[in-house]
């Protein structure tokens, strides 16, 4: 069954930049980086566009579905009702490119930190938001399969002759003992 995708998030158009000049920093920083800035800048601006035309970050009825990468390509298909936590930070350096980091935590993931990390999306805070708001919807939906609890009839035949067999298994078992 298809979903249908309520937000398509989209991602700013300076990302990339953003992306350089903070690998730019961190080359500048070391003294074996600096001579590697010079190959940096083209392969780096290859890279991050490659990237950002790699990213989506959709949003369904019942999901969060992030996909990214390059060589290695990934998906994450998050339900709504298993994220615990979505946080928005943003640091100097995002502040002045105008960019956020949205989180995403869900219950149950293992180890610490985010299980999603998205830079750059175009209003970012709204889209915070949909997803909030779309997991507020699905929580207060009703939940059919728990207000009508009536058995199967099929598992309650498996139940009956599952009772039946330990009613032999014992009247077996009570013939071997008076032996």
């Amino acid at each position: 069954m298809q979903e249908s995708i309520i937000h398509r998030a989209e991602f700013e158009a300076n990302l990339g930049w953003y992306w350089l000049l903070s690998g730019a920093a961190y080359f500048t920083l070391s003294i074996v980086g600096i001579p590697l800035l010079l190959l940096w800048f083209p392969i780096g601006l290859w890279g991050t566009r490659r990237y950002i035309g790699n990213m989506s970050a959709q949003l369904t009825s019942n999901k969060l579905i992030v996909r990214r990468g390059i060589l290695t390509r990934t998906e994450n298909t998050v339900p709504l009702d298993k994220i615990t936590d979505m946080a928005l930070i943003q640091g100097p350096i995002m502040r002045l490119f105008g960019l956020h980091k949205l989180t995403v935590e869900t219950a149950g993931q293992s180890g610490t930190g985010a299980l999603i990390s998205l830079v750059g999306i175009v209003d970012a805070p709204q889209f915070r938001t949909r997803v909030l708001e779309q997991k507020e919807r699905l929580a207060q939906r009703p939940q059919a399969a728990s207000s009508s609890v009536q058995p199967d009839d099929a598992l309650l035949q498996n139940v009956v002759e599952m009772a039946a067999s330990l009613k032999r298994i014992e009247a077996l078992l009570s013939q071997q003992l008076n032996r």
